[in-house]
């Protein structure tokens, strides 16, 4: 079988569609920063590799510390016209832009599909989240902001590659809504293409939105730690999350840090077989990358031999590879599960940990081959990672206690509840869990035990839309929770002495869930 790209999805077909709809924001040879109501040739564009086979694509222009400066100040200005415009415009701009999106909804997702490697099916949906999403804000927000006045300073975000539209694009979006100048910087791992466009459209029918590009490190003083911020949202790892957390709490500013947490899957007194499968086959979806992903399952020893019977037909039957690749120039896209990782160096990091936990003891009870995926001949596959499953990953091994995010999932076997409870609770907090338990005394009983923001029973629970809230427990989460109402309470400002439900330095308020 020859396997071929579909024609008009190469990159450079994505990139001249971008520089037909909004040249203002693409040149022939790179993209721009927007700040100060203005596009900028500023910046340094750094170069670009696609994950889906190493094209080179489109790079970031990364900013230095004064140039970041400079584009917060233009923020401030544009947030002290915005927040006094009456809601009805605000809401007559934001259903403009949405709707312009929509109308570039396909662009959008292929550059979702080149920059971060999403199957195509998982791109439309991530584009599509957003735009719903924020539609149903449009029609609930009167009620939201009642009471409520925006921010004193713009809302800065800093987010993960993942997902550029469902969650940094709505929430930007939502943050406009609710009368706030909006600062987001471009991920380092990929997305910039999508934001930008997405950008462009949305600042043509007049919405405060910055969009820069440049290091972490480099910026954070200027997108973190400005004093003339409103609130910081941030979506990341641990490590880096920390770093804000500091810098946020010192400031006493208001927050929304999502952070890693290791979300697990907790079988105990089941019998349901065939639904698991069913479940663990759509776990895999977009190859773990998501925050909501559940990459560890924590089994009664005495049902193990059936949950493996049942994990084995789901991750037999996954489908990953090059989500562009067709065998007749007139075939559909394939449907995959999921394509590569967001980079090279994350598939290496991954391939040496699940190498390095067997080596000291992990059990591997699955390891697909690369060679059972759906590529192009010749292709780059150096992004690409197979399915991989680790019974008793060892303490030792980042696996035991970490997020992987990819396709590779740990088995811990226990023996009593205590035992279950202690490793569902292995990362001090989570965003989500699911125990898979025929009984609901049993549900009820062990639920209130984990350490999730949200516990599903015999089904996964996710980071949810519209009137869903969302947030996490431990140390997976700092500041307000988001969600429905949440969301627009997170960056307006409420009634004095508010405490908004959240997880704060000195004290945690659980919203009814």
């Amino acid at each position: 079988m020859h396997m071929r790209l579909k024609p008009g999805t190469a990159w450079r077909d994505a990139y001249d569609r971008c520089c037909a709809a909004a040249p203002e924001a693409f040149h022939d040879d790179r993209v721009l920063n927007h700040w100060g109501g203005v596009w900028h040739r500023d910046g340094r564009p750094v170069p670009g590799f696609s994950p889906l086979d190493g094209t080179a694509i489109a790079g970031p222009p990364r900013l230095d510390r004064a140039g970041a400066g400079r584009a917060v100040a233009g923020a401030v200005e544009e947030h002290r016209r915005w927040r006094h415009l009456p809601l009805d415009e605000r809401k007559a701009m934001v259903s403009a832009a949405v709707e312009s999106m929509a109308a570039h909804r396909d662009l959008l997702a292929l550059l979702l599909v080149w920059e971060i490697g999403k199957p195509w099916k998982t791109a439309c949906a991530d584009v599509d989240r957003c735009l719903d999403g924020v539609r149903w804000y449009l029609a609930e927000v009167d009620r939201m902001v009642g009471g409520r006045t925006p921010l004193p300073g713009p809302v800065s975000n800093i987010a993960s590659w993942n997902y550029p539209m469902s969650v940094l694009m709505h929430a930007m979006l939502v943050q406009a809504l609710a009368g706030n100048a909006v600062i987001a910087k471009t991920p380092t791992d990929g997305g910039l293409s999508c934001l930008t466009l997405a950008c462009a459209l949305a600042v043509r029918e007049g919405l405060p939105f910055t969009l820069v590009s440049g290091g972490g490190s480099e910026l954070s003083p200027v997108l973190v730690a400005g004093r003339s911020l409103g609130c910081v949202s941030f979506v990341g790892g641990r490590s880096a999350g920390a770093k804000v957390a500091t810098s946020v709490a010192d400031l006493g500013r208001r927050h929304v840090l999502e952070q890693e947490g290791l979300n697990c899957w907790g079988v105990w007194e089941y019998g349901e077989w065939d639904l698991l499968t069913r479940q663990i086959w759509a776990s895999f979806d977009y190859g773990k990358q998501r925050c909501t992903a559940y990459p560890r399952f924590v089994v009664q020893r005495s049902l193990f031999h059936e949950f493996l019977q049942a994990y084995l037909a789901a991750v037999g039957s996954l489908r990953f590879g090059h989500p562009l690749a067709v065998e007749d120039p007139d075939d559909p896209l394939p449907q995959l599960d999921f394509g590569p990782l967001i980079n090279a160096s994350k598939a290496k990091e991954l391939a040496d940990q699940v190498d390095e936990a067997i080596a000291r003891g992990g059990v591997p009870i699955h390891r697909a081959s690369l060679d059972a995926g759906h590529f192009l001949p010749g292709q780059d596959i150096s992004a690409y990672f197979a399915p991989t499953a680790l019974l008793n990953p060892p303490p030792s091994s980042p696996l035991h206690h970490a997020e992987p995010f990819g396709p590779a999932d740990t088995i811990v076997l226990v023996d009593t509840e205590a035992e279950l409870l202690a490793a569902m609770n292995a990362s001090n907090g989570a965003l989500v869990a699911t125990l898979s338990c025929d009984e609901e005394e049993t549900f009820h009983r062990l639920s209130p035990e984990v350490r999730a923001f949200k516990v599903g029973h015999n089904r996964p629970r996710s980071r949810g839309d519209r009137d869903e809230l969302f947030g996490g427990l431990g140390a997976s989460w700092r500041g307000a929770f988001v969600g429905g109402d949440l969301l627009v309470r997170a960056v307006t400002v409420g009634p004095d002495a508010e405490r908004l439900p959240g997880n704060f330095p000195h004290y945690t308020l659980l919203p009814r869930i």
